[in-house]
């Protein structure tokens, strides 16, 4: 019996009704068995005052096929419109965004021959979470968010995509010389995870040199796994560096569904002129394939779409007269593509169908304060303070002196993490905010959420301007909380 795929497909604004129409007249000619739901969101669904650009028949259809093929879309400026790949992202539970970028050379101009790289971007978490506050009239905050559960399942995705697509290394990149706790619980993940699988090695590197190595050597590269802010940024400078962001694609990757996609925008400013390149979307296409199990088709349009860019047929983004033999439209690269399809590359790698694995499934074991059976003690809190009506060093002092007989003790105040009282000859300006760190003073050095209300309450009633709080604890004796600078 022919096996049949039900899929969303979403043709998308800008140039994804062009670019949906070529790879799916690939896909076609291909005989690939896909049964297609078209599905309407972006542009015209935030004209129907949808926020996040969907309606809820879409929804419906997405929970019934669990896949989705989307061209890009576009968000309105403006307040109250949501990013629909965000919002697509969290609700289906797409943990996982996968961006493979590859070297075309010498058919596209690139400095690197031997690029073939796999970005693996932890989807949900992070800044992009989009918990935001401006709390002041100066203080904007965003709330950065790793969980030791999402950055489990990034890392042990990142692992095993490396072992079913025969990689040999995967690197980590953090920034946990600064995030040593946000960041450091993600390296320490990682360092788990890896333990788990002693044949793919593994390295950990700081962001800011990470970037820099992607841009100036990114043959270095196999398997990258990182956060949500960073993969997003590294994802662009890795496909900037291959020759186009045109050419690259994107999966989605969660436990029950999945969505893909090209890398790159909805370009409105050459939309309907038949010269976008559909590349990047064939590629994502070709990713949902292989996740499919449709192996031998994704590898016959593959390598059809190899021969057509060996060939020198090229849209107007990659054309260039000393590589290229012919420039054309959006709809022309589809028929030759299609032409093409039986017909394997020369020069560039030939695409085999993968055997069936039956790879074991691997322990993982979280060390440390990572532990589900960690110790938390509770021992003072952090206030935030409006210091706008006051210097912060009067608004110190006044603390200091109305807190006196609670459990909790003011020990340091803070600007920017950096202490301004007491005791501190510090010269720079002060907004209009401070942080008040307050620590239990009792034998058992631990507080309770009564001593918090207490201290909040003395707040309120001698009308102390509190911005939030955050409570400190410690996990296993070790801090849970960053220390500030001079402390």
């Amino acid at each position: 019996m022919t096996k049949t795929n039900h899929i969303a497909v979403a043709y998308g604004d800008g140039i994804g009704p062009e670019i949906m129409e070529a790879v799916l007249r690939v896909m076609q000619a291909a005989e690939v068995n896909l049964t297609i739901d078209v599905i309407s969101i972006g542009a015209e669904q935030y004209r129907r005052n949808f926020a996040a650009g969907i309606p809820d028949s879409a929804w419906d259809t997405i929970k019934n096929t669990r896949i989705i093929l989307k061209a890009p879309i576009t968000t309105p400026q403006g307040k109250g419109y949501k990013s629909l790949n965000v919002t697509l992202r969290k609700t289906l539970g797409l943990y996982a965004n996968v961006r493979p970028v590859i070297s075309y050379c010498p058919f596209v101009k690139c400095n690197f021959n031997d690029l073939n790289l796999v970005i693996i971007r932890e989807n949900e978490e992070d800044l992009y979470a989009g918990i935001e506050y401006r709390l002041t009239n100066e203080l904007h905050e965003s709330l950065k968010l790793i969980t030791k559960s999402g950055s489990a399942k990034i890392n042990k995705f990142a692992f095993d995509y490396a072992l079913k697509n025969g990689r040999k290394k995967v690197s980590c990149f953090i920034k946990d010389n600064i995030m040593k706790i946000a960041d450091g619980a993600f390296h320490n993940v990682f360092k788990d995870v890896a333990k788990a699988y002693p044949e793919i090695t593994n390295e950990q590197m700081i962001i800011d040199i990470a970037a820099a190595k992607v841009a100036a050597n990114p043959e270095q590269f196999d398997v990258i796994v990182t956060q949500n802010l960073y993969g997003d940024i590294i994802s662009d400078i890795a496909a900037e560096v291959s020759g186009s962001v045109g050419l690259c694609g994107s999966a989605n990757i969660g436990d029950e569904y999945a969505m893909f996609e090209a890398i790159h925008g909805s370009a409105p400013d050459i939309a309907g002129k038949n010269i976008a390149n559909p590349t990047g979307l064939l590629n994502g296409a070709l990713m949902m394939l292989n996740h499919l199990e449709e192996f031998e088709k994704a590898a016959l349009i593959q390598n059809a779409l190899n021969y057509t860019i060996e060939q020198g047929i090229h849209t107007a983004d990659l054309y260039d007269e000393a590589l290229s033999s012919k420039k054309v439209g959006t709809k022309e690269f589809a028929d030759a593509v299609i032409a093409n399809l039986g017909n394997r590359p020369e020069k560039l790698n030939i695409t085999k169908a993968p055997a069936p694995q039956n790879l074991a499934v691997r322990e993982i074991t979280l060390s440390g304060s990572l532990a589900n059976n960690v110790k938390r003690t509770l021992v003072g809190c952090d206030l935030f303070i409006d210091a706008s009506d006051k210097t912060a060093l009067q608004q110190a002092e006044e603390l200091a002196e109305l807190t006196a007989e609670l459990n909790l003790n003011l020990q340091i105040a803070s600007y920017k993490g950096l202490k301004i009282w007491p005791n501190q000859d510090f010269t720079g300006d002060i907004g209009d905010y401070i942080r008040c760190r307050f620590i239990a003073k009792n034998t058992e050095k631990t507080a309770t959420h009564r001593d918090i209300a207490a201290l909040l309450n003395i707040c309120a009633t001698q009308n102390i301007n509190f911005i939030k709080s955050e409570n400190l604890y410690l996990y296993d004796g070790e801090l849970g909380f960053s220390q500030i600078q001079g402390e």
